[in-house]
């Protein structure tokens, strides 16, 4: 019976010690920047209707600010630049599938979004400003209680707005969500909301191209940076991206752009 004990219990150790080496595996190497180069493309997910970010000219051409960026990079890069319309709300999605390989356009870095996304280092500040039409009582965000107010389904501005949690309070039941940043300010514009939430570049944009429709109010709902987004496990393109990135912001290459869209160097250095 001993004896039987002490082989059956050599046998156990054995497989015991075999499982642990199996289970020691090692990470898989990344090839992101490799597939990359293999493909001679990145495709680059957006929402098309988002100037001066990226939206359709009069042409339907995708053109806009992260546009001109994205083919710089790309041109830095030694590859070829894609451009893929998504639904903002399936940007996650869109991105872990592989039907894209970034993401970027006005894509703001959030600690929540961190968890999900790996962000480059950030290129731009901005703010998400409330806009209403120029004869509107509304003044403050105090103001707001009760009142229609548009936002773009799946964006910052969603996440800005309930940070601020007494002002979300008064109107978490009269917020209502739009595919576009565009669609919301024509209906601001129509008499179908009292106020939008909005990017500010992408508000202070559309209101150029609108004059006398909007107002901008001096209050807003904070400070934030964009960024392209990728997968998490993509560090190894990541670190390619970074690098044309950082090298566009010393050669002036991205203030020129910033100069083309904004008329002001708004890149953050």
């Amino acid at each position: 019976m001993i004896v039987l004990c002490l082989v059956l219990g050599l046998a156990a150790g054995c497989g015991g010690q075999a499982a642990d080496k199996g289970d020691a595996q090692e990470p898989a190497a990344d090839t992101s920047w490799q597939e990359i180069q293999d493909k001679g493309y990145f495709i680059v997910g957006l929402d098309d209707a988002f100037p001066p970010m990226g939206f359709r000219d009069e042409n339907n051409e995708i053109v806009g600010f992260d546009i001109d960026l994205a083919k710089e990079a790309a041109s830095r890069l030694g590859v070829e630049v894609k451009f893929q319309p998504i639904s903002w709300d399936a940007k996650g999605e869109e991105l872990n599938s592989g039907n894209i390989d970034v993401i970027w356009n006005g894509f703001t870095i959030t600690e929540e979004r961190k968890k999900e996304f790996l962000f480059t280092k950030p290129y731009i500040a901005d703010r998400q400003i409330i806009v209403v039409r120029p004869d509107s009582p509304i003044a403050t965000k105090a103001d707001l209680a009760g009142k229609e107010v548009g936002i773009q389904a799946g964006s910052s501005a969603v996440e800005a707005v309930m940070a601020d949690e007494a002002t979300y309070e008064t109107i978490k039941d009269t917020l209502r969500e739009f595919d576009t940043n565009d669609m919301a300010l024509r209906d601001l514009a129509g008499g179908g909301l009292d106020a939008v939430v909005v990017d500010e570049v992408v508000g202070r944009y559309y209101i150029s191209k609108h004059p006398g429709e909007y107002k901008v109010l001096e209050e807003n709902f904070g400070m934030e940076e964009f960024g392209v987004g990728l997968r998490l496990t993509d560090k190894a393109f990541h670190a390619e991206l970074d690098r044309v990135l950082d090298e566009m912001k010393a050669d002036g290459t991205a203030s020129d752009i910033s100069m083309k869209w904004f008329g002001e160097d708004i890149i953050k250095k």
